[in-house]
């Protein structure tokens, strides 16, 4: 099965967890070899590859996540696993810091993330976001 989307019952989860404390937020990330976009979006028709179309999320995201407080605090091009299931290869893996879970929440909400997000999903294939919390926080 494959995951691009937050599931409604995972965001509630989120919401019972405190929201006042720092997260990180672990990506991991596959991309389509062509995105696929919804045949009402201006994009239908062009021809993107699934990374072209994340690069096009991470710029038109950039504000909301600005405003949020987040920061990429790594990023990296994942190589092997060495344990878990083979068949899980990513093509990016990042962590992003929120000041709060609250303020991650908060930028779901954004409408300028909202608009932004269309290209997110056209050009992922699968994915993982992982909330931390900081080890003695």
């Amino acid at each position: 099965m494959d995951h691009v989307d937050p599931a409604r019952d995972a965001i509630a989860a989120f919401r019972d967890l405190p929201d006042d404390r720092p997260v990180m937020m672990i990506n991991l990330v596959r991309f389509r070899p062509q995105a696929l976009y919804p045949a009402a979006h201006p994009m239908i028709g062009k021809t993107m590859t699934g990374a072209e179309a994340y690069t096009v999320y991470r710029r038109a995201a950039a504000a909301p996540f600005a405003r949020a407080g987040g920061e990429q605090i790594w990023a990296g091009t994942p190589e092997l696993t060495v344990i878990g299931p083979r068949d899980e290869a990513w093509d990016i893996a990042f962590i992003a810091r929120y000041p709060t879970g609250a303020a991650f929440l908060e930028m779901l909400r954004d409408p300028e993330y909202r608009e932004a997000v269309v290209h997110r999903q056209a050009g992922v294939s699968n994915s993982r976001l992982i909330r931390c919390g900081e080890v003695g926080a």
